[in-house]
């Protein structure tokens, strides 16, 4: 098996500054980029086009002006801007854009500023060694050889540095995005520049999303035989409108709480004719990408959207899985005053010997600053708990979902949504009363800030084992069903990432491996172990 061979190998190696809006960022990366590195991997066409834009600054200047005081007032709950905002607002699939190789099977917001998401692209990747070692290791085998990859995940920059690898490791790939906020468009242009059919902008509608996630499966000459999905969105739409395609398919990799759930809920229901992995329960996946990447990155959300000091504040969590208690350690290290709901007794526990105190909602919902979903439920937060709540809450979710802030129930005729900046809206009651609503109750670190490169590095690297696995395993290996990353994979993925903190790991002596009743080289825990 491929996938086992790369688990056997050793590691070998591991200026003008506009500030007038969003839309002229991507300048300020030119220039941050130019300082750092010398590296000048993008085309003499593309620098020109960033001539052309450098020249239309004066344009960029006077059209942003007249946005930026008062004008934008009829889409309330509209969020189209990216990092570097848009040239218009005219919607991508009324574009005709083509590549600098002619192709025009794409859709993203502009393919001029290809140039400016392959910087991003590139500094994310310094921060991405381990995915760079799996792909230096596997480039030779092409192991993906033959896969046709269907993608629905964030598009960001880390995302492409994923996409880049397992077009290296031989797959062919049609990319769309899981979420209609977190797609960096400047990334979506640089993917598409290379040749890369991608479908995804910042600041989709509902009827965008589906539309473009079904130009990926449907189109002339393309029968997809793997899936990597984020939520089961791409999973679900080719299952009821393509079934017959979705028979065909060799294996599904899927990384969230939501996405799973669902596939355990077809599994169970009989519909599921495909053998899928879930990487979402993989060590690596919940530890990393859960605890760790949402320790650093709801800090980041809550403060480029509100300039909120936490210290002293009253903050009700909802869930202590790991993504909450990533949540309640960064807050309280800013001296927040945390409290917990749950419905599972061991994790409630968790949180009392933690320090917390575990609440029920509406014992508290008067009192609290700051609110954060973060169950994978529905409705947890629900219109009679925002009525209660006090003036200036903020309340966001760092869940997968945007089912767990009941959002639907606060579009009524007696209250006004007022924009306050991108991402962030008041939602005004009768009586005068505002609460803060971010990223219209979607994912908020990922539609209002970033998550750390070296964290989705690691997530990176599950699914790529997991799709290499998958498709190159023999008949009669995985049946219909759901299946865990296997504990090794798990563990050469955390393998990969210790050079880069010139980690060195310890040896079992032969005698110590009979002891503990072990391979020298591993699974180190039983599949029940918990880290």
């Amino acid at each position: 098996m491929l996938s086992q061979k790369l688990l056997t190998k050793t590691s070998s190696d591991n200026g003008e500054h506009f500030e007038l809006t969003e839309k002229m960022k991507h300048m300020e990366e030119e220039d941050l980029y130019k300082s750092r590195t010398g590296r000048k991997r993008h085309s003499v066409q593309l620098d020109k086009r960033i001539t052309q834009q450098v020249i239309g600054s004066q344009e960029y200047r006077r059209a942003s002006n007249a946005s930026s005081y008062g004008e934008s007032g009829d889409e309330l709950s509209s969020y189209t801007g990216s990092s570097s905002g848009e040239e218009d607002e005219i919607n991508p699939r009324d574009k005709v854009q083509k590549n600098s190789q002619g192709s025009s099977d794409f859709c993203v917001r502009s393919i001029e500023h290809a140039a400016f998401g392959r910087r991003e692209i590139e500094i994310a990747e310094q921060e991405m060694s381990g995915l760079f070692a799996l792909r230096k290791r596997a480039e030779a085998e092409k192991p993906l050889q033959g896969a046709k990859i269907i993608g629905c995940t964030h598009i960001t920059a880390q995302t492409a540095v994923l996409i880049e690898t397992l077009v290296t490791l031989g797959a062919t790939v049609r990319w769309s995005a899981c979420n209609i906020y977190s797609t960096q468009n400047e990334v979506a242009a640089a993917l598409a520049e290379i040749g890369i059919p991608v479908f995804a902008w910042k600041g989709e509608t509902e009827d965008d999303f589906w539309w473009c996630i079904d130009k990926c499966i449907n189109t002339e000459g393309w029968q997809p035989n793997m899936i990597l999905d984020d939520g089961g969105d791409a999973t679900h739409l080719m299952l009821k409108r393509y079934p017959a395609m979705f028979n065909m398919v060799k294996g599904i990799v899927e990384e969230s709480v939501t996405g799973v759930h669902r596939l355990y809920q077809l599994s169970k229901s009989g519909k599921l004719t495909v053998p899928a992995m879930n990487v979402n329960d993989s060590v690596t996946k919940t530890k990393f990408d859960n605890l760790y990447s949402c320790r650093e990155s709801i800090l980041d959300a809550l403060k480029r959207t509100t300039d909120v000091m936490f210290g002293g504040k009253q903050v009700l969590v909802c869930g202590y899985g790991e993504v909450g208690k990533g949540c309640c350690a960064a807050l309280k290290g800013m001296g927040a005053i945390i409290m917990v709901t749950e419905i599972d007794p061991i994790c409630a526990l968790q949180a009392c010997m933690d320090g917390f105190r575990v609440v029920r909602l509406e014992e508290v919902v008067r009192n609290v600053d700051i609110l954060i979903t973060c169950t994978g439920n529905k409705n947890v937060v629900t219109r009679t708990h925002l009525d209660r709540l006090k003036n200036g809450c903020i309340v966001c979710n760092m869940g997968h979902s945007n089912t767990e802030i009941d959002v639907g129930s606060l579009r009524t005729p007696d209250l006004t949504w007022e924009k306050v900046r991108s991402q962030v809206d008041h939602i005004i009651w009768p009586d005068g009363k505002r609460i803060v609503l971010l990223a219209e109750g979607r994912l908020v670190n990922l539609s209002c800030s970033t998550v750390p490169s070296l964290v989705v590095s690691i997530t990176a690297g599950t699914q790529a084992l997991a799709l290499i696995e998958l498709y190159n395993a023999p008949s009669g290996r995985y049946k219909q069903d759901v299946y865990l990353l296997p504990k090794k994979m798990d563990e050469y993925v955390a393998m990969l990432h210790l050079s880069t903190f010139d980690a060195h790991l310890t040896e079992l002596s032969d005698d110590q491996a009979k002891y503990l009743g072990l391979s020298k080289a591993g699974p180190f825990k039983p599949n029940v172990y918990r880290y």
